[in-house]
């Protein structure tokens, strides 16, 4: 037993080290030429926060196994090698939200700061918006805390009368459990409603902070994660659909080119104008909304830059380009394809386990632990999956709302071409969400990770906190998901093999 324990720490150290590595590959690969030996915070922050990520959802198969660990332990007190899962949850989401609220943030407000001023200037400024972040927060986490920190647990108060021991075991049977045949009090299903009462407990601080965090995950990945869920495979499948199917003329390129050269003449007139307003200080709601319109011209005026050169390629290699276009359109829609599979499973499962009580089955729950049969890493891989899926589509979601909609600043991430601002970004979403995602899966797959920690802090703590449950009780998040993403669908179903039309010149709102 000894032995297995050791294993599994040393396991999860690699595992650590290895999705370090894994992330600082990514930002290697993904940053902007412009972030190239600079903005050294940012990026530390960008790392850290990737690998509290993906720690925390490896952590719940972490937590299934470490609960395998003891499984023949003749008592809890003989298995003494296991992993804290408890205080490790609590310490990971902890640092979750402080990179959330306080160190993205930070490294956001000076990144993006006025280049014309000193680094002492940009640092002030970043550090006084945190810390009214900070104090903000306090304030409310502290006020919530002493007035609704509390958990309320439904237990039953049962009573049975007092009979002698039996002399002879032969008068028990199914039918007749109990000592007394003319009593059955100790038949717990007999009791009455009315010895139904609430067990009021304050819940520690730590798991309070984890559950409100939690809650504003859950609000945006409800949205995000709804929306994603369907468009991150049906894009992939419709891109496809859209796809270039032949080389175009040169007469047709030189066309097409000067039209997106126009384009961008138009962009950097605005961007120009934009940035001459922000150094005279007229930085208002306008300027904010013309803002995020260039951004989301300019994301758009690449893409047709991108498409315009699958058409046409160009150089020695132009033949072997034209063949990895076709591939690439060709992995797409096998990517899609198979996300739509993951897609149609996740929201059947929503709806199959968690929506109808009693479950009409456990559905994805058999699925992981068969495998688990079949092979011991099988199951639990198949899980992290669809664990990560979610992340995924929470990002797709993201950037699909930040393109139809004005007020979401867009943060593309693109490789070889990232910003770390969108960097920030995007890591900030994944941290909020990460959270959330456990959560959902601990209680999607509460079958599958039964007895563990992870259900002992989202799921009889949080689904128990006053003023929080009912937002479980119901399923709001849930029915918030599914709704969300079958109108995706059918947006997706409707406009999405349409090929995007050209936005004509660009104007700025006055």
């Amino acid at each position: 037993m000894g032995d297995f324990n050791l294993a599994l720490v040393i396991v999860a150290i690699v595992v650590c080290i290895l999705v370090f590595f894994f992330n600082l590959y990514l930002l290697v690969n993904y940053q902007h030429p412009d972030d190239i030996n600079q903005a050294y915070f940012p990026k530390i922050v960008v790392i850290l926060g990737l690998s509290v990520a993906a720690i925390s959802i490896l952590m719940l198969p972490a937590d299934v196994a470490n609960r395998q660990a003891c499984r023949n332990a003749i008592y809890n007190g003989a298995c003494k090698l296991t992993l804290p899962m408890k205080d490790l949850w609590l310490s990971i989401y902890i640092f979750d939200a402080i990179l959330v609220f306080f160190f993205i943030p930070f490294a956001m407000f000076y990144y993006e700061g006025d280049q014309d001023k000193s680094v002492g200037q940009r640092i002030k400024s970043a550090v006084i918006w945190v810390g009214m972040t900070a104090v903000v927060c306090a304030l409310i986490l502290g006020i919530l805390y002493g007035l609704v920190g509390k958990v309320d647990f439904t237990v039953r108060h049962l009573s049975s009368i007092v009979e002698n021991f039996p002399s002879s075991w032969t008068q028990f049977s199914s039918a007749q459990p109990c000592i007394s045949s003319s009593s059955h009090q100790c038949a717990a299903y007999l009791a009455s409603a009315s010895s139904e009462t609430a067990w009021t407990m304050r819940t520690t601080f730590p798991e309070y902070v984890v559950a409100l965090a939690t809650i504003v995950g859950s609000v945006l990945f409800s949205i995000f994660g709804g929306v994603g869920i369907a468009c991150l495979p049906l894009g992939l499948i419709f891109s496809f659909i859209r796809r270039p199917k032949a080389v175009i003329t040169r007469s047709q390129y030189i066309k097409e080119a000067t039209e997106l050269g126009k384009k961008a003449k138009e962009l950097k007139k605005a961007a120009d104008a934009l940035h001459q307003e922000e150094r005279s200080g007229s930085k208002g709601r306008k300027w904010r909304k013309n803002v995020k319109a260039v951004e989301k011209e300019l994301l758009l005026l690449e893409e047709d830059v991108k498409a315009l050169e699958e058409m046409y390629p160009q150089g020695e290699k132009a033949e072997a380009s034209w063949a990895f276009t076709v591939l690439g359109y060709l992995a797409k829609l096998v990517l899609g394809v198979v996300g739509l599979v993951v897609s149609v499973a996740w929201v059947a499962h929503i709806v199959i386990y968690l929506l109808i009580d009693p479950p009409l089955s456990p559905f994805l729950n058999e699925v992981f632990i068969k495998l688990d049969n079949i092979w011991g890493l099988l199951g639990t891989a198949a899980f992290a999956f669809f664990c990560f899926y979610l992340l995924l589509a929470v990002i797709a979601g993201a950037m699909m709302l930040g393109l139809k909609l004005v007020f979401i600043t867009i943060h593309p991430m693109k490789w070889g071409g990232t910003l770390m601002n969108s960097f920030l970004f995007n890591v900030g979403l994944i941290l909020l969400c990460s959270i959330s995602v456990i959560q959902f899966c601990a209680t999607a797959f509460a079958y599958y990770a039964q007895a563990t920690a992870a259900q002992e802090i989202f799921g009889h703590t949080l689904q128990s906190l006053r003023g929080i449950k009912y937002l479980y009780k119901y399923n709001v998040f849930q029915i918030a998901f599914v709704v969300l993403a079958g109108l995706t669908f059918v947006y997706y179903v409707a406009f999405g093999w349409r090929k995007r039309k050209p936005t004509g010149r660009f104007q700025l709102s006055t």
